[in-house]
């Protein structure tokens, strides 16, 4: 229902193939850490996890309807008159990993040792585990825990940055409902899933808390002790707004055809106001459990979703901006922009504003923060603030 009206089918083609929404991209996906090698200047970070943090979406800065050339400055992979996603996700482009050059841990600044991103798009908590641990390659690539073992026996790492869970909790299939519920069958998608959300919460906070018990593992196992080294574990931002702060209207199809946030407003309020809190919520608590630090980021693209009113589209008369484009991927289904995998994630605006987070969260040895940015502001302007 839309307020306390049913939604009506409209007489409109779809332009979102149904065939290509049921198949819609894993939403959240996401190198080589300090045993013998104690004496690395300023010691390592290593950033692991899923899409969010692995810079999945990376290739964009801002979104543009404009399907041809540089897609008005959006597309970062078109050069030469072609399109190579390699300049931005380098090999990782051919396993579907999606490490970016504006991923998070790439994007901070100050960082005074060696960086690592093992992070991989699409992967959940079992492709974090040791393979010990019964962990499972993922893409071609080792258990991330193992390959986290061998950067630290080479590397003095002090800090790991871990972004999982949001595939554990089937992010994807709540996208590919609500996205469906607008697209096909004009009806809510919120209290299906927020039922199978409360179903999922308890085992994949328990898988996030077994990802991190392995991860000390590792460490442990290549000489590292307690206060060595720190777990940062990140929540998700959110990347779409609610519905008062949406510039298009829920009637027509405008966040279908320009927009590419297809979400009714009620699915968009629950998305935005009960989901992502919950998700935040039960990491943090699972941080706090686990002893480690917990960086909150459910509120850091702020004005900068997609289709927010605050942000806009860019166009061959207005460019991108980190101040004025919207700081996540629109939703694609591969057929003109890139690929449907990058859809709701952070962009490269996005990313340099995690980053930035990063940074700042690095500076504070201790404590819960979450990191929020400034109105009128590009990723300079992201503040942490400490959780009581």
């Amino acid at each position: 229902m839309i307020g306390s009206a049913t939604p009506v089918r409209r007489n409109r083609p779809l332009r979102l193939a149904v065939a290509a929404l049921t198949t819609l991209f894993a939403v959240l996906g996401f190198g080589s850490g300090t045993g013998a090698a104690h004496a690395a200047s300023g010691g390592a970070v290593v950033s692991m996890g899923d899409s969010y943090i692995s810079g999945e979406a990376g290739r964009w800065q801002g979104n543009s309807d404009t399907v041809s050339g540089s897609r008005s400055g959006t597309d970062r992979a078109y050069v030469n008159g072609g399109y190579d996603p390699t300049v931005v996700y380098g090999p990782t482009y051919s396993s579907g990993c999606d490490r970016s050059d504006t991923a998070e841990v790439a994007s901070a600044a100050g960082l005074p040792g060696a960086r690592f991103n093992i992070a991989c798009s699409g992967a959940t908590t079992t492709n974090v585990l040791r393979a010990a641990d019964g962990g499972q390659s993922y893409k071609g690539e080792a258990p991330q825990a193992d390959q986290l073992a061998q950067i630290a026996a080479n590397n003095a790492v002090r800090t790991v940055v871990l972004s999982i869970g949001g595939n554990d909790l089937g992010f994807s299939s709540v996208i590919t409902a609500c996205v469906e519920d607008y697209e096909v069958w004009y009806s809510y998608c919120h209290g299906t899933q927020q039922q199978n959300i409360a179903a999922a919460l308890p085992g994949a906070m328990a898988n996030v808390g077994r990802a991190i018990d392995s991860i000390n593992a590792a460490m442990t196992a290549d000489g590292y002790t307690a206060g060595s080294y720190r777990i940062i574990l990140q929540s998700y931002p959110s990347p779409i707004p609610r519905s008062a702060e949406n510039r298009y209207p829920e009637s027509g199809w405008s966040r279908t055809d320009s927009g590419g946030c297809p979400f009714w407003n009620g699915d968009s309020d629950w998305a935005r106001d009960t989901l992502i809190p919950e998700i935040s919520s039960a990491l943090r608590t699972e941080a706090q459990t686990k002893g480690v630090q917990f960086l909150d980021l459910q509120d850091a693209f702020q004005g900068h979703e997609v289709c927010a009113a605050s942000a806009q589209l860019a166009t061959s008369s207005q460019p991108p901006s980190p101040v004025a484009s919207e700081w996540a991927r629109f939703l694609t289904t591969g057929a003109t922009q890139g690929t449907m995998q990058e859809s709701f994630h952070p962009n490269a605006y996005g990313q340099r504003a995690l980053g930035q987070c990063l940074s700042l969260i690095y500076a504070q040895p201790t404590g819960d923060f979450a990191c929020d940015n400034t109105p009128g502001r590009d990723a300079s302007g992201m503040t942490l603030t400490a959780l009581p």
